[in-house]
């Protein structure tokens, strides 16, 4: 099989809010793979007796994007500016898209934070067409038991977000991607289609994966090239991954903090909406 591997990148620890965490996008060698902006990689431990507004994260905006958050362990309780309050446990996804701006917070649930428990979470944000950048905000949440899972042996394929080996999975991205979160138990391989001319990449987890006999240690970031069609990846113990395979938008990205647009005009423009208390406001109980 040819080598289509661009650039394998160890993930970098950063702060967050007080919270130490792992990034594997951005990084020095590229800002951005295709409308996916950003991959954080949080894992805490919630002291018992925690009370809910002391741990997680508290109200904040979005606007122009999609912030979506995969829960492994734990549990979030999403609430926002639009009046959206719920729970996703463990094998779920929180989905928003942010449009022309919306508040939210992100906390572990008042009996998690009571009961005290590992939280682990990856948030990844993926860029709006600009075309949708103005829209009302939408918030889904997917549950473990919606998504549809392509199953092997030692190897569960969850097809978490668009369309792959015939399973559908949810549909109201804003761009054309796939995105898979990939579970092995045990030693395996497999070949996983991507789409030609579409930008790829692979985020490990935990333990070391061969990609196409390349060793991909735990928290790298592997970039594909946009050619190639397939990919094999071999498991020798227990891991997991996340998989994107995503249409590029091209078109001109501006950021700041929370805000993704496609000008710094309309950068200023967002703050100003924010500040006006446009994007609503968030007053947790």
């Amino acid at each position: 099989m040819i080598n289509s591997i661009k650039k394998i990148i160890p993930a970098s620890w950063v702060q967050m809010g007080g919270h130490p965490l792992r990034q594997p996008l951005p990084n020095n060698y590229v800002e951005n793979i295709g409308p996916l902006l950003l991959i954080h990689h949080h894992q805490s431990v919630i002291k018992e007796g925690s009370k809910q507004n002391e741990v997680g994260v508290g109200p904040h905006p979005h606007t122009g994007f999609a912030p979506v958050t995969f829960i492994y362990k734990g549990n979030v309780n999403h609430r926002d500016s639009r009046g959206n309050n719920s729970v996703v446990e463990a094998g779920g996804i929180q989905w928003m898209n942010s449009g022309m701006g919306i508040v939210h917070s992100e906390r572990p649930s008042v009996e998690f934070a009571a009961n005290g428990g590992e939280q682990e979470i990856i948030q990844i944000w993926i860029n709006s067409p600009a075309k949708f950048k103005k829209n009302q905000p939408e918030y889904f949440a997917i549950n473990k038991e919606e998504i549809k899972v392509l199953s092997f042996e030692n190897l569960e394929i969850k097809v978490t977000v668009g369309n792959y080996q015939s399973l559908i999975g949810f549909n109201k991205a804003q761009s054309n991607m796939v995105i898979l979160d990939i579970v092995s138990t045990g030693k395996c391989k497999h070949i996983f289609t991507l789409n030609k001319g579409w930008e790829h990449a692979i985020y490990n987890l935990d333990k070391d994966i061969l990609v196409n006999n390349e060793t991909v240690k735990g928290s790298d970031l592997v970039i594909i090239d946009n050619d190639a069609t397939e990919i094999e990846i071999e498991f020798n113990e227990p891991t997991r991954l996340l998989f994107f395979d995503m249409e590029a938008i091209n078109e001109p990205i501006a950021t700041y903090g929370p805000f993704v647009m496609n000008t710094q005009t309309e950068i200023m423009e967002a703050m100003r909406n924010y500040q006006m208390g446009k994007m609503g406001v968030l007053i947790e109980e």
